[in-house]
């Protein structure tokens, strides 16, 4: 997948606002290739810090590239991005590496994470599979998004099963080139956190 995102017109960039005083840090996870980079680079409002590196033949020897044999770059820390939600609050965006030697990087990528993507590529699920058991382990809530790479067409109740995901994990469809369709994911993690705060407020005393 390129980098290019499908929706037209310039992006305004903004610094950051004085008044910010609250950081809000959510994780865009999964697989090798599955659109981490794209999918930051879509939705942030700043020009994204990102850790690309130009692949090299060494690393076809341990880099799984079944169905992304044209990816060229690939995140070798992680990378982030920015939204302003209002004056006061700052939504942090961080990709992390896909490749599964960088794999030790995540748990402490997740360290003070409010919610996390996990980005599927639903021609590739079982590369996952990681992202998902790491975030459990942790306790991070998450939903799962599937990037469309044209590939075949999956049911929900498949992905479900092939990701053995819970019934209360959202799984929604993405194309991380679209701001709007990255925009609805966030969403629709922002809505998963809320839901979950306020069934544990419910089950207080």
């Amino acid at each position: 997948m390129d980098y290019a995102t499908s929706d037209p017109g310039p992006r305004r960039r903004r610094p950051l606002i004085s008044t910010a005083d609250n950081g809000l840090k959510i994780v865009i996870t999964g697989g090798f290739g599955v659109g981490k980079t794209t999918m930051v680079r879509s939705v942030s409002e700043i020009r994204p810090l990102n850790t690309e590196e130009t692949m090299s033949a060494a690393g076809e020897a341990v880099d799984d590239l079944d169905g992304i044999r044209a990816k060229t770059a690939t995140t070798v820390a992680f990378d982030f991005g920015r939204i302003s939600l209002d004056d006061r609050n700052i939504l942090y965006l961080f990709g992390a590496p896909g490749q599964e030697r960088f794999w030790f990087l995540w748990d402490r990528l997740f360290a003070g994470t409010l919610g996390a993507v996990v980005l599927v590529d639903t021609r590739r699920l079982a590369d996952s599979w990681y992202a998902i058991d790491r975030l459990e382990h942790h306790g991070t809530p998450f939903v799962v998004a599937c990037n469309d790479f044209g590939g075949p067409k999956h049911t929900e109740e498949q992905v479900r099963k092939a990701l053995d995901l819970s019934p209360g994990v959202p799984l929604v469809d993405c194309d991380a080139r679209s701001r709007n369709s990255c925009k609805a994911v966030l969403i629709a993690l922002v809505q998963h956190l809320r839901d979950l705060s306020a069934a544990q407020e419910a089950t207080e005393p």
